[in-house]
């Protein structure tokens, strides 16, 4: 399966990865290289725990054009 993450560098200079078609599952790296293995790892987790309690995988995610 192929998921979308986002990565940003958080105030304290860690890398935050977030995959947001599975509520909840985030994870966190020294390195955008370390967050994204940790996130792969996180996402495999959490798909294990979802499927284990009967729950949807994923969650559908949008793409919205928002004017500022």
């Amino acid at each position: 399966m192929k998921f979308l993450i986002t990565i940003f560098q958080d105030e304290d200079g860690m890398f935050i990865a977030e995959c947001p078609s599975i509520p909840g599952c985030i994870s966190q790296g020294k390195t955008q290289r370390e967050a994204e293995k940790n996130i792969r790892e996180a996402i495999k987790e959490c798909l294990e725990v979802r499927a284990e309690k009967g729950m949807p995988l994923t969650v559908t995610t949008r793409k919205v054009e928002v004017k500022v």
